[in-house]
């Protein structure tokens, strides 16, 4: 069942790039849930019963950092896992190591595909794990 849908969150704070991600990964079937502030996606993740399988997370965002957004969610949820996304290469190895296997970097531009794939083979390793 590595192919089952996930319940994603996505954050960013360029509108038209959140729409194309939401309605991509909408039609790949999976639950979709966005955020355009660090603070609406805190209050997401707080508020959702049944949590999220995955986050993905503009890295370069006003208002929280995504190094203290990440290891938050990371810790509210021990099977969650965090997909950071930046135009600009980013050190994530310190994320990495207090969560192994649930933290991965996209560098922007990516094709939703890309996207897409590697959500997929995130949700596998969390099923795997189960």
């Amino acid at each position: 069942m590595a192919n089952a849908p996930g319940r994603i969150l996505l954050v960013d704070d360029e509108p038209s790039l959140l729409k194309m991600m939401q309605m991509y990964l909408r039609r790949m079937g999976h639950e979709v849930t966005v955020a355009s502030t660090t603070e609406q996606a805190w209050a997401q993740i707080q508020a959702a019963s049944d949590g999220f399988s995955g986050v993905v997370l503009d890295a370069t965002m006003d208002g929280m950092s995504m190094d203290e957004l990440a290891r938050r969610i990371l810790s509210a949820d021990p099977q969650v896992f965090v997909i950071a996304a930046s135009g600009y290469p980013m050190d994530m190895s310190s994320l990495e190591s207090s969560a192994p296997g649930r933290v991965l970097f996209l560098h922007k531009p990516f094709a939703p595909e890309t996207l897409a794939g590697t959500i997929r083979r995130m949700l596998a390793a969390q099923e795997e794990k189960l």
